[in-house]
């Protein structure tokens, strides 16, 4: 059977739909599954188990200009690759306009079927395209976590019971983590990530809070580690670490990278954003910031070693230093 996923953004987005694939390989371990999204989230969907072949695209980028030159090549050449292969199932896990489109010009097997969401749920876009092209359109309940909806939709659409295990299978390298990145301090007990950067400045944890943590970790024995994206984000870090005795700002790394610099951490505090994602994805120790109500959707699912935080304006200092107590506590009996 050869299966297309069609997941193409963001992130976070992209994260949450890898135990669907995970839950198509324990139903169909001869299945051969492709993937198709964003450029620039394709090496972290490389490094998720049992995908077969990632084709990628730069929908965001090609609306630009759409009829430029440049741009023409560029989507003969993603549609050469997308319709390489025929397949028995095409899944639409996104429901949007752009996620159809990629859904209709994927070819199928003689008895293929393409299989896409029949409705909106709480927090998710819907765009009715998603519908129309869909050969099998699958309800959802209203109120369903991000992870579970992938999950629900693949599930009913292949006719299995979706397992009580959650894996994410996303692969990570330590041992190919630079040394640097790895030791921080080498009398620290681990090295704890402070994920601070989220696009949407209403997911912002205030930077006192952030500096007020790293000490705290640093005077438990932990060192501090902070990532950055963009040049606010490397300033924003900056900021947090300056004062720290324990604290490194990492330099700009590539997502595969990353992803394994955050493997080799002993926990992940964030805020609610894509690197938090992958943190939950990897199993590490993790606390994910809330400043709205939403961690039901996104956030981690009932983990003891995982949990969200939630208050409005903001949690405190306190709340989140409390939880990781928790999480870090819940980690070392699983590894005693």
């Amino acid at each position: 059977m050869k299966i297309l996923i069609v997941k193409l953004s963001s992130l976070g987005d992209v994260v949450h739909a890898m135990p669907a694939v995970q839950d198509i390989r324990r139903a169909y371990p001869q299945a051969q599954i492709d993937w198709v999204v964003e450029r620039g989230f394709a090496p972290l969907v490389r490094r998720c188990a049992g995908v077969h072949r990632v084709i990628e695209c730069e929908l965001r980028r090609w609306r630009k200009s759409p009829l430029s030159k440049p741009t023409r090549q560029a989507w003969r050449a993603f549609k050469t690759e997308l319709q390489r292969e025929r397949y028995d199932a095409v899944i639409d896990l996104q429901g949007l306009s752009k996620s159809a489109l990629i859904s209709w010009l994927a070819r199928l097997a003689p008895q293929g079927k393409r299989y896409g969401l029949a409705n909106q749920t709480e927090g998710s876009s819907f765009e009715a395209p998603a519908r129309w092209v869909a050969d099998v359109a699958v309800s959802l309940p209203p109120h369903i976590h991000a992870v579970t909806r992938s999950r629900a939709l693949c599930a009913r659409a292949f006719g299995y019971a979706i397992p009580d295990f959650q894996s994410f299978g996303l692969l990570a390298r330590v041992d190919q983590a630079p040394s640097a990145i790895k030791n921080v301090a080498s009398d620290a007990k681990g090295v704890v990530a402070l994920v601070h950067g989220t696009s949407r400045a209403d997911k912002q944890w205030p930077l006192v809070n952030w500096r007020a943590v790293g000490q705290r970790l640093n005077d438990s024995g932990y060192a501090v580690a902070l990532a950055h994206g963009s040049d606010e984000e490397q300033r924003q870090a900056q900021e947090i670490a300056s004062g720290l005795a324990q604290a490194v700002v990492w330099p700009r790394l590539a997502l595969d990278t990353l992803t394994d610099a955050l493997a080799a951490c002993a926990g992940v505090i964030g805020v609610d954003s894509g690197l938090s994602h992958i943190a939950v994805a990897l199993d590490l120790p993790h606390v994910q910031i809330y400043n709205f109500d939403t961690a039901w959707r996104t956030g981690p699912l009932q983990k003891a070693r995982q949990c969200s935080v939630f208050a409005d304006p903001a949690p405190s200092v306190d709340a989140v230093w409390q939880a990781w107590r928790a999480v870090s506590a819940a980690h070392a009996v699983k590894t005693a």
